[in-house]
């Protein structure tokens, strides 16, 4: 992967300096440590940071058509590029090197807007056509690519980071009160919105197409247009593929076969994350049949009885013949690291596990690689978290046409768990929202209490009118057709999947260290298979991935293959130690969280104390750990990056870091 940036004039062709486009890409240089590259005409400048991958003396990017008419950056991977240059040089197309990124100008010219739905992989990439005076921003189908946008007056910036369109000189750091509530309604940020105001990110599967030369933007010409070229489906209820489970396994085994090799291609060595469970266990084991050995992997060992998995990845490394290189974490790694996090994320985190994988991330780097196959997506394609059992078994109450049993058992135990007396009415907003009922909705209510008990009543009110999951563009139509666990599966993949497990817990930490992640569970050919299965390939009962586990079943040994799920975490109380730095107290005082303006003072001393109370284990405790982790990630982030002045901690403006006119202020943007 690599790290690009650029600006463009929407009011004309003005001289764009090369200092801005400069340190825009010098911000980024921790994305791209190998190369950098820039191109400008009047009124567009593009720049790139490389990590180099494919073609390691070739791929110098921006990068251009035979007649310079048609320029192009690209972060990622487009996996099956020899195939689509083939079928360009068929057409005429003539290519200086083997580097994919080479191929979106000849792609642009050749089908235009269509070519995305020819490419496959990971990837964030802009296309400008100096004949159209058009610039094209595209992101991949499943947001493993970050890519950022914003519009300052009659310009429009963008970058792989959000640090890149600070260091133009062009963009102030505001809050956004919309990225915060999706933040503690969903604890990851999906999208648009982010914690910045007037910064948005560009969603998966869409593109954004903006025109210049149109006269003066601001008389209201419409000159941008976001447009979506792909989006999640299922077959309707009913409809799904009726096959044999003999045939269906055999076929998603050849297909996630297909999916690993694909990843494998690079010009520099490989490794596997390794945590001993069956997604990981199983994608070593593949890799190792394509590359005819044992794959390098690497694992962390949490130190913490609760969360150690050490004995299950030995049992896994075993079996495959490897010996993993372990990276260390604990309470004190966490707290040291998550100042860290937080510059890496550009936003507020609350699971702390990603601080975990930012020094795994390290170590790989260390080692001298750049390249890790990682098992995201196996949990969102087939219902393999707790939650989708313990929807299916709410369902099973409504056996009563007309009497929601379900829906009153949930309320019930809201109230359990001391939910304010607002969290019901949340839920069944959000409930019409996103569709209908729905796994994560179970979860995210519980994480929705933290919003209603932290926030301070006059934040509250200035985001009473919105809904976060009215921003979630979600199909309803569409949706109403799916069978339910589908829907939810739908939810997860919109949600956690680019707002938590590919952002602060993938890309964002892993590329901090210059470390590409790759995921054969986000293959495009594994998506439309396992979209189509009948609902009980993914959950039977309380069985969850059960196609995927009669894969590994021939591969691994039962006590691996059919292990429960255990999803990888790191203890959310390490904050509330006896011994911790200054800067948690800091920045939990009453005079910090009163200059930030977020969070109730009286409600944050008081959990910080009568959390211990709560039975340990139990959700009450951990969702409310949880929120007390997002408080004092969230005044970690104003500190760093808003207001240097809640700790003693250095901020991104005190490390030099371009971020002119900072504002406390909380905005929220339109």
């Amino acid at each position: 992967m690599c790290g690009i940036v650029g600006v463009f004039d929407l009011a004309g062709r003005r001289s764009i300096s090369p200092n801005i486009i400069q340190a825009m890409a010098d911000a980024l240089e921790h994305r791209g440590p190998d190369d950098e590259g820039f191109w400008r005409q009047p009124g567009i400048a593009l720049g790139a940071r490389r990590l180099s991958i494919v073609d390691l003396a070739g791929g110098h990017q921006p990068v251009t058509n035979e007649d310079g008419g048609v320029a192009a950056v690209l972060n990622g991977e487009l996996f099956e590029h020899e195939a689509l240059r083939a079928d360009l040089e068929g057409r005429g197309h003539r290519f200086r090197g083997r580097c994919d990124t080479e191929l979106l100008p000849h792609l642009w010219e050749e089908y235009q807007a269509d070519m995305f739905g020819r490419l496959r992989g990971q990837f964030a990439l802009a296309v400008w056509d100096a004949r159209q005076r058009r610039l094209i921003l595209g992101r991949d189908r499943f947001g493993i690519c970050p890519l950022y946008w914003t519009r300052q007056g009659d310009w429009l910036l963008f970058a792989s980071e959000i640090r890149a369109l600070f260091a133009s000189g062009m963009v102030a750091a505001r809050a956004d009160g919309r990225g915060l509530q999706d933040f503690f309604t969903f604890f990851a940020l999906p999208g648009p919105a982010t914690c910045f105001a007037g910064i948005s990110a560009l969603l998966p599967g869409h593109y954004l197409e903006i025109h210049g030369d149109l006269g003066d933007s601001r008389n209201g010409t419409t000159y941008l247009s976001d447009r979506t070229y792909w989006a999640m489906d299922f077959p309707d209820r009913g409809h799904e593929v009726a096959a044999d489970r003999n045939g269906l396994t055999e076929e998603f085994a050849a297909v996630l076969h297909r999916a690993v090799e694909r990843r494998l291609r690079a010009d520099v060595p490989v490794v596997c994350y390794l945590s001993g469970g069956v997604d990981s266990s199983l994608i070593a084991s593949l890799a190792g049949d394509v590359l005819g050995k044992p794959i390098t992997s690497f694992s962390v060992h949490v130190r913490s009885p609760a969360f150690d998995e050490s004995r299950h990845v030995e049992r896994a490394a075993r079996h495959l013949g490897i010996q993993p290189i372990t990276t260390k974490f604990g309470p004190e790694q966490l707290v040291q690291t998550f100042p860290e996090l937080i510059r890496a994320a550009e936003g507020p985190v609350i699971d702390t596990a990603c601080a975990a994988l930012l020094l795994l991330a390290r170590d790989v780097h260390a080692h001298g690689y750049k390249v890790a196959l990682t098992g995201e997506g196996a949990d969102e394609w087939l219902a393999g978290y707790p939650w989708f059992k313990a929807h299916w078994l709410l369902s099973l109450l409504d056996v009563v046409p007309g009497v929601p049993l379900s829906a009153l058992a949930r309320r019930a135990y809201t109230r359990l768990m001391g939910a304010p007396r607002s969290t019901w009415n949340h839920y069944r907003r959000a409930q019409r929202a996103a569709g209908g009922a729905n796994a994560w909705l179970d979860v995210y209510s519980l994480m929705t209490m933290s919003r209603l008990r932290f926030f301070t009543p006059e934040f509250q009110q200035s985001l009473a009118a919105r809904c976060p999951y009215d921003d979630l563009g979600i199909d309803h139509e569409r949706m109403r057709r799916w069978h339910p666990l589908n829907r939810s599966i739908y939810l997860g993949g919109r949600v956690m999947l680019p707002g938590l497990l590919l952002q602060a817990k993938g890309d964002r930490v892993a590329m901090h260290s210059a470390v590409e992640t790759r995921y054969p569970f986000l293959d495009e050919e594994v998506f439309d298979f396992l979209a189509r299965l009948p609902p009980r390939y993914k959950l039977h009962g309380l069985q969850d991935k059960v196609i995927l586990r009669r894969v590994a079943a021939r591969r691994l040994p039962a006590a691996i293959a059919w292990r429960p799920k255990a999803m990888f975490r790191a203890p959310t109380d390490s904050f509330c130690t006896a011994e911790l730095p200054p800067w948690v107290d800091q920045l939990l005082s009453a005079e910090s969280l009163g200059k930030s303006g977020y969070f109730a003072t009286e409600q944050v001393h008081y959990w910080r104390q009568a959390f211990r109370t709560l039975r340990v284990g139990s959700y009450q405790r951990t969702f409310t750990e949880m929120g007390l982790v997002g408080v004092l990630a969230t005044q970690l982030w104003h500190h760093t990056f808003l207001d240097s002045g809640l700790c003693d901690l250095p901020s991104a403006r005190m490390t030099g870091a371009a971020i002119p006119g900072s504002e406390a202020k909380v905005v929220l943007a339109s």
